[in-house]
């Protein structure tokens, strides 16, 4: 019966078929489509040559022609030399051609690798390995070499985020990582020294190999397989529910996972796979399941987790199981990068969860009345502050108010002191010059033989010639200034006269000045002012004696008639009385004793 390679009219795959009367009729196809033999031999194709959609026999191999440009069509059929190997995941036979890569089988839809398998059949023919690489795909987790008896001097092939363990006698022995690795007894020191290993390339030695992969396994779905009973902790409600979600797993330690987990099987793959007895997900689903149950009503309980605000906590919650999980894994050698809870069932139906969502309900309200309430104090107590901030500002300002003006007063009063101190000084030493003066005087005039009465007659028509050289000088003041300026002589005179008797008396042997006759009284000066002291007419502004300062004139008032610069109580032109001054108050600043409308300090009315 001869073969030929039918192509699947569904999926386009190729499977082999053979000719003759007991040759199968029809082949099923990985895709679920059933190849007729009979009636799918005759294919539709482009032909890569003249670009026609033709059909051709397919059934004559290396032998179809395009009907058109008459060009081989068949592209199986166009290789040289075809070969036959065995499926490495479900074992079916197939034929290619020897210059292809991979091809994918039409039963399993595995891609297998073709130089691979081809040296597999060989090795398999031959009894020996020489190339140990990896031949499975990366559902599966742990991969046994079908090989068990090697060459020394074989090469080993360990790919990324893969390992490689050597077995004998059901004894996990040397491990080896990625790589490329040449079989000798210096690379299998574990072997070598349980085991009498040859030292040529030519020897050979007995081991099991087994390949691990150490790629992370993402999304492996879990779930709780029924509802799981429980007491609300927030309600003391009875209530079930479910959990689902998905976990990453990954191998941690390879040895610990063959001997617990693999045994003398061939492999494990992680989910259901054809051409392995064993899966991941099937041998850990109840453990997952039983945890889950277990712990996920112990952490709400714990955490005093809301149903209603659960999905708020599933981060939460998958830590707690991951933890609880965990060690269950590790006991195989395997481990959880990663576990998540991503849904979790509520009894929708249940009265008493409906109970609990109308008190959610009622609580939910609560807190928004209450917090509204405390938006609203708090709102009150802004209000208050900015007022009492405002309130402070104010006093702040009119207490700078107030010191500023103190200052101001105060640097006045000060000026005012050492104006007086400085005319005080000048007055004294004006007064002194006076008396040395008159001293000197009064020397020369008793050195010529004047006695003290001379002296005083003198000082006294000095005074006076200076009284009318004051007059004269008085221009346009008419007679009374003259008078003025009399009197303001005469005043001096009289104190010049007074300290040149006191400077003179020693000189002429008199203790007391002698009797006379008292002056003329001095016409005071219209401006004039007398100092407590005893110091009469003084026209400065400070008194030469005590250097006291002249007192503030008296308060006065116009009058509505039109005479301005009164001091008296009445009119002297109407009659009408001096008008009343304004009562004083005080104000809530402090300030007191004012008269105005408004108070000077902080602003505030009179009266508010």
């Amino acid at each position: 019966m001869p073969k030929f390679v039918i192509e699947c009219p569904t999926c386009g795959k190729f499977a082999e078929a053979r000719t003759g009367f007991f040759a199968r009729k029809k082949i099923d196809c990985a895709c679920g489509y059933t190849i007729n033999v009979r009636t799918d031999k005759l294919a539709g194709r482009e032909c890569p040559h003249c670009g026609n959609m033709v059909v051709f026999d397919q059934s004559r191999g290396e032998q179809a022609k395009c009907p058109v440009c008459g060009e081989p069509i068949n592209t199986q059929a166009e290789q040289t030399k075809m070969e036959e190997f065995s499926c490495a995941q479900c074992g079916v036979r197939l034929r290619t051609s020897k210059a292809a890569e991979t091809y994918v089988c039409p039963v399993c839809d595995f891609e297998n690798d073709v130089r691979e398998r081809l040296m597999s059949e060989k090795i398999k023919h031959n009894g020996l390995a020489s190339v140990i690489k990896y031949e499975g795909d990366n559902e599966t987790l742990v991969w046994k070499h079908p090989i068990e008896d090697f060459n020394m001097g074989s090469q080993l092939i360990v790919h990324e985020s893969q390992e490689a363990i050597f077995f004998r006698d059901g004894q996990a022995l040397d491990l080896f990582g990625p790589g490329r690795y040449t079989l000798e007894t210096q690379q299998l020191p574990i072997l070598e020294k349980l085991y009498s290993l040859p030292t040529d390339t030519e020897g050979t030695f007995h081991s099991e190999v087994y390949f691990i992969n150490k790629a992370v396994q993402m999304a492996v779905k879990w779930g709780t397989p029924d509802k799981i009973r429980f007491i609300d902790p927030l309600t003391m409600t009875p209530l079930e529910i479910g959990a689902s979600g998905e976990l990453n797993l990954a191998v941690k330690d390879s040895r610990k996972l063959i001997v617990k987990l693999v045994g003398t099987t061939s492999g494990i793959a992680w989910g259901d796979q054809a051409g392995f007895t064993k899966s991941v997900q099937n041998a850990f689903r109840p453990l997952i399941a039983n945890t889950v149950k277990a712990n996920l009503p112990a952490v709400i309980k714990e955490k005093q987790i809301d149903l209603l605000e659960i999905d708020e906590r599933v981060n939460e919650i998958s830590g707690v199981l991951l933890e609880k999980l965990l060690p269950g894994f590790e006991e195989y050698g395997l481990t959880i990068p990663q576990f998540y809870v991503t849904h979790v069932v509520l009894p929708e139906d249940d009265p008493n969860f409906k109970r609990i969502r109308e008190l959610h309900t009622v609580m939910l309200q609560s807190r928004v009345y209450q917090a509204e309430a405390a938006v609203k104090t708090v709102q009150a107590q802004s209000e208050a502050t900015y007022r009492t901030a405002q309130e402070e500002s104010k006093a702040a300002i009119a207490a700078a108010q107030r010191k500023a003006e103190l200052e101001r007063q105060t640097t006045q009063t000060e000026v005012a002191r050492r104006e007086a101190e400085r005319k005080l000084i000048e007055a004294q030493a004006e007064a002194q010059a006076q008396r040395m003066a008159g001293l000197t005087e009064a020397e020369i005039m008793r050195a010529k033989g004047y006695d003290q009465k001379d002296v005083l007659q003198s000082e006294v028509q000095k005074a006076y010639a200076a009284g009318l050289g004051q007059m004269g000088s008085n221009g346009g003041g008419g007679a009374l200034g003259d008078i003025a300026g009399l009197g303001v002589a005469l005043g001096a005179m009289g104190g010049v006269i007074g300290m040149t008797r006191e400077a003179v008396a020693p000189m002429f042997g008199q203790t007391e000045p002698p009797a006379a006759a008292a002056p003329a009284a001095a016409v005071p000066a219209a401006d004039s002012w007398d100092c407590p002291c005893g110091q009469k007419g003084i026209t400065g502004k400070f008194c030469p004696e005590c250097g006291s300062p002249r007192p503030a004139p008296a308060e006065t008032w116009d009058c509505s008639c039109g005479v301005k610069g009164l001091t008296g109580k009445f009119c002297p032109e109407c009659g009408a009385k001096r008008p009343e001054k304004p009562a004083a108050w005080d104000c809530a600043c402090g300030a007191k004793g004012l008269t105005g409308k408004f108070c000077p300090e902080c602003g505030k009315k009179k009266g508010d």
